[in-house]
């Protein structure tokens, strides 16, 4: 794709999904649980976390900005879209086919998750039956462009440590953990994101960033039985349990800078999860928390966008 675009191409971001209305969490929760109601406790319990970050997820407005960076550095339509709640792809694909689109990069903002969210989109335009190729972007957590993004983020975060503390800090990689089932299916999440953390701190201390060692955990675990009662164990370690371990050394890891480098923005898993969750954690076992801030609508994660799709078309002979 081209700096100044190519006629009839365009761009489709797709996230996870959120919602901007609290009255609308009754119908997110039904979708992320493959039609199922969710239970009163649950419903109750996640609108308490919304409530507690503000009443409303920053992420829509976040991937929007990323969208409107994103079109004007690649020069063509970028919109942003939702697997599982509005804007869905279907409606977003509908509007850029009437607005002359004929062919739809799609680059889900799930970075070691991306073939859900592709296939979603495809699903999505064949059941919509629109005129429309679409190429797809394969995982993508381990371009240099979004590596060094997370770097420059945690070497920031890391400077703020006391000069004395550095060299007994703990960096403390995180993503969201994902059902044992899916891991022992065959999903390559858990390696691609190890792999990801590997780059990003050897990045790091490229980037003058010192830290006595670097760990991964799995944040925001969902609950330990699905629908009928069926229990679920999720990937580890948690982070509580590393906070724990950390904790109980001698001497004691008590300066951690944590760096949530599965998520490109904020939102409830970032600001309460880890803002509010996991700083009380922390209170409770002497442990200064320090939160590498998120990439958002960064020139950086707009670098990495770009070189995504660029790879997309280059590969598709564009």
């Amino acid at each position: 794709m081209s700096a100044d675009g190519t006629k009839g191409d365009s761009v489709l971001l797709i996230a996870h999904g959120t919602v901007d209305s609290l009255d609308d969490l009754p119908a997110f929760l039904k979708n992320i649980r493959r039609g199922h109601d969710a239970p009163p406790e649950l419903l109750a319990e996640v609108r308490r976390r919304y409530e507690a970050i503000g009443g409303q997820s920053p992420l829509n407005a976040i991937n929007r900005e990323v969208a409107k960076r994103l079109e004007a550095r690649l020069g063509v339509p970028v919109r942003a879209s939702n697997r599982l709640f509005s804007p869905y792809p279907k409606d977003v694909l509908a509007e850029l086919v009437s607005a002359g689109a004929k062919r739809v990069v799609v680059v889900p903002l799930a970075q070691h998750s991306a073939q859900i969210y592709g296939d979603a989109v495809k699903e999505a335009a064949k059941e919509a039956g629109l005129d429309l190729r679409i190429d797809a972007a394969p995982n993508w957590g381990r371009i240099p462009e979004l590596t060094l993004a997370f770097a420059r983020s945690i070497a920031a975060t890391l400077a703020a440590v006391p000069g004395t503390e550095r060299d007994r800090t703990t960096l403390l990689l995180t993503a969201h953990s994902l059902p044992m089932s899916v891991i022992q299916a065959g999903d390559t999440y858990e390696v691609e994101l190890r792999a990801s953390a590997e780059a990003v701190a050897a990045k790091v201390r490229e980037l003058g960033g010192v830290f006595a060692e670097h760990v991964v955990a799995f944040q925001s675990q969902g609950m330990s039985s699905g629908p009928g009662g069926r229990p679920i164990t999720w990937l580890g370690p948690d982070l509580r349990s590393c906070f724990a371990e950390l904790a109980a050394r001698q001497p004691a890891r008590t300066q951690i800078v944590i760096a949530p480098i599965g998520f490109l923005a904020d939102h409830v898993e970032i600001l309460y999860d880890l803002d509010i969750e996991a700083h009380g954690w922390a209170e409770e076992l002497g442990i200064t928390l320090r939160r590498a801030p998120s990439l958002n609508a960064s020139e950086g994660l707009v670098d990495a966008l770009a070189a995504v799709v660029r790879s997309v078309t280059s590969s598709e002979g564009a």
